[in-house]
């Protein structure tokens, strides 16, 4: 065991204070703010992107599902609503020009230059050592679009496989086990696996320098863990207790979903900012 996670194992809670006095030093709620309120701005645009770009690959009506299925792990509250949407500009899909399509990709790509700066923000000790070159800084967006485009038409293929099995059943002697409804838990794991996949990736891409990918690994499985857990925390809310709807009016679903977003940005970041304390004290311990 390193001398850097005995320290950690024998006092987390220090460790912990420690993320948390660098988070809110860092300003981490404010950039959580900008990276949700630029995801908002960012996530129409992208999705809409790539279910023109695969619409000439597999049938809309399954796109559309898929899209559902994902959305509902990253904004349940309105998956069935924006997928509506998505659905109604499939159908008019023949009227984007090409000046909506570059107007489109650059809002797809805000997202992911906010949060560069944001984890810039946070992992400071690296900057000063390793600074990234603009073109990079300027490909890494659209490179991580064409990543999803990709990701989104391999998860629509693997559940098209899996809902055949609600068709099947297994017997074991006597015993004959249906497998109707488990394609639905396929898919959700696969969506899952997903979002540990894409964190994990942020977490090795966007902040400058090299991350050992046990620690992106790490932290990509944790904001995944933290996230489902505020998700269902959040919908409790929103089902029972709130009275966001009486308060907003037609404004109350943009509101519900910068809500969600920021959630999942502060777990995010957060998340940097536990790896980037982990760094810091890797540096602190002496040279044997």
């Amino acid at each position: 065991m390193s001398p850097t996670l005995r320290q950690l194992l024998l006092n987390p809670l220090a460790f912990l204070w420690r993320a948390m006095v660098e988070f809110h030093r860092a300003q981490g709620f404010l950039l959580a703010g900008a990276v949700a309120y630029n995801t908002l701005l960012s996530i129409i645009p992208l999705i809409t992107l790539l279910l023109i770009a695969l619409s000439h690959l597999l049938k809309p009506e399954q796109l559309l599902r898929m899209v559902e299925a994902n959305l509902t792990i990253i904004l349940p509250a309105q998956a069935s609503e924006l997928t509506a949407q998505f659905g109604n500009f499939l159908t008019h899909r023949e009227l984007v020009g090409w000046v909506a399509m570059g107007v489109m990709l650059f809002f797809s790509s805000l997202a992911f230059s906010v949060l560069e700066n944001a984890m810039s923000l946070i992992f400071h000790h690296r900057v000063a050592v390793n600074r990234r070159h603009f073109l990079i800084s300027a490909v890494i967006p659209y490179a991580y679009i064409v990543l999803l485009g990709f990701g989104l038409l391999l998860i629509t293929f693997l559940s098209g496989a899996l809902q055949l099995l609600d068709q099947q059943s297994i017997t074991l002697g006597i015993w004959q086990f249906s497998l109707d409804g488990l394609s639905g838990l396929l898919i959700y794991l696969c969506g899952i696996g997903g979002l540990v996949v894409l964190l994990t990736s942020l977490y090795l891409v966007m902040p400058f320098g090299r991350l050992a990918w046990r620690h992106a690994l790490i932290g990509g499985i944790t904001a995944t863990l933290l996230w489902e857990a505020a998700r269902h925390l959040l919908v409790w809310y929103f089902s029972t207790l709130s009275l966001v709807n009486l308060i907003y009016g037609s404004l109350a679903t943009a509101v519900v979903a910068l809500l969600f977003l920021e959630v999942g940005a502060i777990i995010l970041l957060f998340g940097a900012q536990v790896i980037a304390e982990y760094e810091r004290l890797q540096r602190r311990q002496p040279t044997p």
